[in-house]
């Protein structure tokens, strides 16, 4: 068996810098091709693909069990408080609210010089992945990404799924 290195809190954020710049140039790419708004929905679509993915591993816990949802949900993310900064505002049977107070992607972009309108358009089409994620494990997502004049980042809320109901 091999020993797998530990990775650091720099390497782990060069790596969500590249993801965001990433992001950035595909988003500037396709934007001047196509338009802003059928980029936002073709990375969005990208994005909620990715966001399925990842959703797989929170099944079980669909389509109502929020409190084990939220639980494995804020385990899996990496380095969370200092990258993220969630602060979960409410974790009960009938949802699961959390308001992120940072995010790597979104300071990376910032620091690019990205604001406004721009970075509201960067933060929609990355965020799609909370959608796919948590309609893939069976909830219903109701969350938002920043707009202007917000402070944080993503805002999630999510509540059992349809199945649930019945």
């Amino acid at each position: 068996m091999t020993d797998t290195p530990e990775i650091t809190l720099e390497q782990l954020s060069g790596a969500y810098a590249m993801r965001a710049k990433f992001y950035m140039h595909m988003f500037d790419v396709l934007r001047d091709e196509l338009g802003a708004d059928k980029t936002i929905a073709l990375m969005g679509e990208a994005t909620y693909r990715l966001g399925a993915e990842m959703g797989e591993k929170l099944k079980p816990h669909g389509p109502a069990n929020i409190e084990a949802l939220t639980e494995q949900f804020l385990k899996g993310i990496p380095c969370r408080d200092h990258l993220f900064a969630p602060e979960v505002l409410k974790c009960d049977s009938d949802s699961m609210e959390i308001q992120f107070h940072r995010c790597p992607l979104k300071d990376n972009w910032e620091a690019a010089g990205r604001a406004g309108e721009d970075l509201e358009m960067l933060c929609r089409a990355a965020g799609a992945i909370d959608t796919g994620m948590f309609t893939a494990a069976g909830f219903t997502f109701k969350g938002e990404t920043w707009k202007p004049g917000r402070e944080g980042c993503c805002h999630l809320i999510v509540e059992p799924g349809p199945a649930s109901a019945t």
